[in-house]
């Protein structure tokens, strides 16, 4: 089923070469200790977890997809998918960026960053399921009480529990002013919740014990549209005073949906019951807390495509050397061979330098934006944590629409490369094109995302922050 190998010489030109991080991270307290040994190690055996455990559950956890059992109301993830996912957590993957104090590694984002690249390439469904959670810890670390984060940020950081967030509703997706899920406050200062959601990415599955869900439901004084909404944290199961599993909370999966690609992972409607929350940030506040997970998982989507981009890329060029077909427009270039591969042919080569430029792109932009994430979160001066954050809001948007634009195309040009061959799915490349397709749709469509980039990032400070990335450019 083809081939992953991480291109890790790539990412080292990126990260020493191109944005020199070890010499940023003398500027970071956090990370002054952080050299470029420790950093290739890390992209070392990031590979080999990513080309060795998961690239061989891709095309069969495709295959196999996610079962669902109405009668439990439980969904079993593909054969291997939960194996691999407690070497995740038992190799400290999860907590690679997370904080030490909650028992996190402390590493750069612009180095877990890289390590997502891989994940993504050998298996984006699988990697969607760790993926979400650290959308979850950085919500919660910004927005929580003391008590949602004593309780649930170990266990997020280390991947014990998992993370979901639960936004959409069958009427309402990016319009979440509309959006009828209830909050009845109760005496304990907890909240029963009932409503459902739709399209939850890993709502349920096998892979952790517990899994923190973040909920946006309306208070019953809350005034209409998204000014009356806020946010809640509602586990699968509750946790003991000790942080142990409790009881389980009446949040439950109703069905998962057959989808035109990531087959192996659960997206799930989800039925809350008077499900116990907490609230998370203000009352009617909650879609400011939940950017933070929503602009996290923006960029996450970015680099899924960027890893998608580049393993489809990575095959064709492969097919592309060994498939002869035809003679070179210039004369053949292999007389011994009846024809010559067909990676002579002027618009092979274009396919294939297309899907390259993009990969390469890609992993410079999102490299440097991680980048600016370090110095948003760690830089001593204020003033360079907020330009960096203000250059972090400004090119969300666009690595969440342009990358997954380009890799629509890139992996569509790769399967091309393939002809006939790369429609037949034993060669793995219409998984790809398939999964691919869901990027530029979900975190907020891509013409979302445009109107995001103009309306919130240009126009609200009258072109403040595009001036001045535009006077680096």
């Amino acid at each position: 089923m083809g081939q992953y190998v991480a291109p890790i010489r790539d990412m080292q030109f990126v990260l020493h070469e191109f944005l020199n991080v070890t010499e940023e991270f003398k500027n970071l307290p956090a990370y002054q200790e952080i050299d470029a040994d420790i950093i290739n190690q890390v992209l070392e055996e990031g590979a080999k977890f990513t080309q060795e455990v998961l690239f061989p559950l891709n095309h069969s956890g495709d295959r196999e997809g996610c079962r669902f059992d109405a009668a439990s109301k439980t969904v079993t993830t593909p054969k291997g998918f939960k194996e691999a996912y407690k070497q995740y957590v038992e190799g400290g993957w999860a907590a690679l960026a997370c904080d030490p104090e909650y028992g996190g590694q402390g590493l750069p984002v612009a180095l877990n960053n890289s390590f997502y690249e891989m994940l993504n390439s050998s298996n984006q469904a699988w990697s969607m399921y760790p993926g979400l959670s650290h959308g979850a810890y950085e919500c919660l670390k910004e927005h929580g009480t003391d008590d949602q984060k004593k309780f649930y940020l170990p266990k997020l950081a280390t991947g014990e529990w998992t993370g979901t967030m639960c936004l959409t509703e069958a009427h309402c997706g990016t319009d979440l002013g509309l959006l009828r899920s209830k909050a009845e406050p109760q005496a304990d200062g907890t909240y029963k919740i009932t409503g459902s959601k739709i399209f939850i990415s890993a709502g349920e599955h096998d892979m952790a014990e517990n899994i923190v869900h973040l909920v946006l439901a309306r208070l019953p004084d809350a005034p209409e549209g998204s000014k009356g909404i806020s946010l809640f944290l509602v586990p699968k199961f509750l946790p003991n005073a000790d942080g142990s599993i409790g009881e389980r909370n009446p949040i439950f999966c109703g069905a998962i949906e057959e989808k035109m690609g990531i087959h192996g992972n659960a997206t799930c409607q989800m039925n809350l019951d008077g499900a116990v929350g907490t609230l998370i940030g203000q009352p009617h506040k909650g879609l400011n807390a939940m950017f933070v997970f929503m602009n996290a998982a923006r960029l996450g989507v970015g680099m899924q495509s960027l890893g998608l981009t580049e393993v489809a890329y990575q095959n064709a060029l492969v097919y592309a050397k060994d498939r002869i077909q035809m003679r070179s427009l210039s004369g053949p270039k292999d007389p011994s061979k009846p024809a010559d591969p067909i990676i002579v042919h002027p618009d092979v080569r274009r396919m294939l330098l297309t899907a390259k430029a993009y990969a390469e792109g890609a992993r410079a932009l999102t490299s440097y934006v991680a980048l600016q994430i370090d110095r948003e979160l760690n830089h001593p001066d204020e003033e360079v944590r907020k330009e960096a954050a203000g250059e972090v809001a400004l090119l969300t948007p666009i690595v969440k629409a342009f990358i997954t634009d380009n890799g629509w195309i890139a992996t569509s040009e790769a399967m091309q490369v393939y002809g006939g061959h790369g429609y037949i799915s034993e060669w793995g490349m219409e998984q790809y094109v398939r999964d691919a397709r869901i990027n530029m749709i979900y975190e907020g469509t891509n013409t979302v995302q445009s109107l995001d980039l103009l309306g919130r990032k240009i126009l609200m400070d009258n072109g403040a922050k595009l001036r001045a990335f535009g006077e680096k450019i």
